[in-house]
């Protein structure tokens, strides 16, 4: 199989992209920044892994790197900027990461990947995983919190 693009920017490089995903291709996640992030974030992929989205995440996203910006999925190079705050909760931070592989998905394979329909598939991704995680861990914790995460989920949902 031969190499991902570096960047996932130009008409080739997608379709390079998209043609080595749709043979397989699994990126080898790295993850940058300080010891405490790299902490949080190797908690949040345990629980991608519990949930059974790790391959998912990995063929989408290959890092995860520390910024001290706005959170954001560079699609250009498959990679999460994330800041400390979002990877606080490791269940929200698990979320987040399926989320963001879900909208990179949706970029590879050529789809509007932003805006109003785009966002909603996106966060339907998201509160998905949560209740795949919720029935699939044992950790009374994790479940507590895709609870709570759900509940706000739902309750947000209703202003539009």
């Amino acid at each position: 199989m031969s190499e991902f693009p570096e960047r996932v920017y130009t008409q080739a490089e997608v379709k390079k992209a998209r043609e080595l995903i749709e043979a397989g291709y699994k990126h080898r996640l790295t993850v940058r920044g300080s010891e405490h992030f790299k902490c949080r974030v190797r908690e949040a992929l345990e629980l991608v892994r519990v949930a059974g989205y790790y391959d998912f995440l990995r063929t989408f996203i290959r890092r995860i790197e520390e910024i001290d910006g706005l959170t954001q999925l560079r699609q250009a190079d498959a990679a999460l900027w994330a800041n400390k705050f979002a990877v606080e909760s490791p269940v929200d931070a698990a979320s987040l990461f399926v989320q963001k592989a879900n909208s990179m998905m949706e970029y590879v394979e050529g789809k509007l990947y932003y805006g109003g329909e785009a966002e909603k598939r996106s966060n339907e991704k998201r509160r998905e995983f949560l209740e795949v995680l919720e029935s699939k861990s044992s950790d009374e914790k994790a479940i507590k919190e895709c609870q709570r995460l759900l509940k706000m989920w739902k309750d947000s949902s209703l202003v539009y």
